[in-house]
């Protein structure tokens, strides 16, 4: 199985930046659609950035425009550069892989998380 792991998390004044990393190894056959989701205190997980295998990417209406996500194929992992952060942007942001695996005959996909970076954007 994959694992996925975070990195680049931490504390921001408003109006900084940030750049989230995240990488999968283990035994993966390929990676499909990779994103980045965030957790907010009392409230639900939610998208923030989808990419494709094709670069195709998706956002969130509130981070249009400040939030770039990136991917490498070759070295399975993806980045999330936010700029002109805000405090509303405060949550844990956890990266999602639908990882491609083969086992006995057959190709499946299982949906991963990593275990989720905190980022703080406070004066």
């Amino acid at each position: 199985q994959a694992q996925l792991e975070e990195s680049g998390g931490g504390l921001v004044q408003p109006g900084g930046s940030l750049r989230l990393s995240c990488v999968a190894s283990g035994n993966i056959l390929d990676i499909m659609d990779m994103g980045w989701y965030r957790q907010a205190p009392g409230k639900e997980r939610e998208l923030v950035a989808t990419i494709t295998t094709g670069n195709m990417s998706t956002y969130e209406d509130s981070v249009k425009g400040r939030f770039t996500i990136s991917r490498d194929r070759a070295k399975n992992t993806i980045d999330l550069q936010m700029n002109s952060l805000k405090p509303e942007d405060t949550a844990v942001y956890y990266c999602n892989a639908e990882v491609r695996y083969y086992s006995g005959g057959s190709y499946y996909n299982v949906d991963q998380w990593g275990p989720g970076t905190q980022v703080t954007v406070s004066s």
